[in-house]
């Protein structure tokens, strides 16, 4: 027998394993396993098989776990959309069993911890754009504390990779207790939240050894989008809208794999600019969670302070930081705030700042105004997070690399967070 934190930790001896719950004891000896609660009394439990392979968390020829798995994100992608789109309908299979309620709710709680909670913002501008259903976000440690209005109609999804993570779980609990349906978003199959929720939803994108999410991220992304959609088409989306959607959706993977090429180029600046202590990510709309989660890469693996920030509050303070040596990452996708957002690197170009772009390919006015573009294939504009982030992903670890640190472990973090 083995006793482990994670599956992947025993992978290499055993695909055979047993969840335990929440007050309930395990004693292994000669004669076996017995499974009690803490007042003795005896539980039957399942073995269950791990989806997971020693392939799978293996090096395979890359230095670290963080770039294999950025560069897993193609193929991630199409695990997670495996077999939830057909003939321009979506197919979420994990939902079935609270249909009725997923149908006819009148309000979405998205909460998560950290980079899932920046999933959950990109989820708010996809729900209420594609679903029209009001939809708010709350950090989950803020959300266990308060006292939330849970109305009748209310829907929570609780976005977490291993379906662990203390803050999300206690969140998840009290929306519950107060008459919420909740559905889950985790990638660590029967894991705690998983097996805690009404409903949910696996990502199958495999084990993600890298403290920091990359090809998760994406994933939560990219399945949020589907949910989206899919609550979109039982309202208001039409039959021709939800099948171009849809189609610039399978597409996703291939820009992905595009967008890897771009590795070089991100080294380069990250070598160029590595030297900077003080770094600015900003972004407007669905866009701007990405300024949030480029700069918490920066700050996870590499130690350099970064913000990320919406453009638009720029002029309203932290524009007093921007001089001839702050580095400026702007994410300037083609999209309905495109105009405001070249707005705001004017300000910052004429102020001297260091402007890096991400941009959509076929983009040209931004070339007299950045000191480098990095351009990103086109998409259409709600699905374009998917893309900007994985340069922002790039950066981050050639940076980290640059000052000679840790990728995969960087100080002071756990991959799983089960403590408060």
């Amino acid at each position: 027998f083995f006793i482990s934190s994670d599956g992947s930790a025993v992978v290499e001896h055993t695909s055979q394993v047993v969840y335990l719950n929440d007050g309930e004891l395990a004693c292994i000896g000669p004669d076996g396993l017995h499974v009690t609660t803490t007042d003795a009394i005896p539980v039957h439990k399942e073995v269950t098989e791990l989806e997971m392979t020693l392939e799978q968390i293996q090096l395979d020829g890359y230095e670290h776990h963080m770039l294999k798995e950025i560069n897993e994100q193609p193929a991630s992608l199409r695990d997670a959309m495996r077999g939830r789109m057909h003939q321009g309908q979506v197919w979420l299979g994990g939902l079935q069993v609270i249909d009725r309620e997923w149908a006819r709710c009148q309000r979405l709680m998205l909460t998560g911890c950290g980079t899932a909670w920046h999933a959950g913002l990109i989820g708010e501008y996809l729900f209420e754009e594609l679903a029209r259903i009001p939809t708010e976000v709350q950090y989950a440690s803020e959300l266990r504390y308060r006292n939330p209005i849970v109305e009748e109609g209310t829907l929570a999804v609780a976005i977490s990779q291993s379906g662990e993570t203390a803050d999300t779980l206690a969140a998840l609990h009290e929306v519950h207790t107060k008459g919420a349906t909740v559905l889950g978003l985790v990638n660590a199959v029967g894991s705690t939240i998983a097996r805690e929720t009404d409903a949910g939803i696996y990502l199958h994108v495999g084990p993600e050894i890298g403290v920091a999410s990359t090809k998760a991220f994406t994933a939560q992304v990219a399945v949020l989008t589907l949910m989206a959609i899919d609550l979109g088409r039982r309202r208001h989306l039409s039959a021709e809208y939800t099948a171009e959607i849809l189609a610039e959706l399978e597409q996703l993977p291939d820009k992905v794999a595009a967008a890897l090429d771009l590795d070089a180029q991100c080294a380069a600046l990250a070598k160029r600019l590595t030297e900077r202590d003080n770094w600015l990510y900003m972004g407007r709309g669905i866009n701007f969670p990405v300024a949030l989660e480029g700069a918490l890469k920066l700050k996870e693996i590499s130690y350099i302070h970064a913000e990320g920030l919406h453009a638009a509050e720029m002029k309203h303070g932290p524009i007093a930081l921007v001089d001839l040596d702050m580095p400026v990452i702007f994410v300037a996708a083609l999209d309905s705030t495109y105009e405001k957002v070249l707005a705001n690197i004017e300000e910052v170009n004429a102020r001297g700042g260091r402007i890096i772009a991400i941009a959509s390919k076929g983009d040209t006015r931004l070339e007299g105004l950045a000191e480098e573009v990095i351009y990103v294939p086109a998409s259409h504009p709600l699905l374009s997070p998917i893309l900007t982030t994985v340069p922002l992903q790039l950066i981050a670890y050639h940076a980290a690399l640059e000052r000679g640190h840790d990728v995969d472990k960087p100080r002071n973090l756990a991959k799983s967070v089960t403590v408060e």
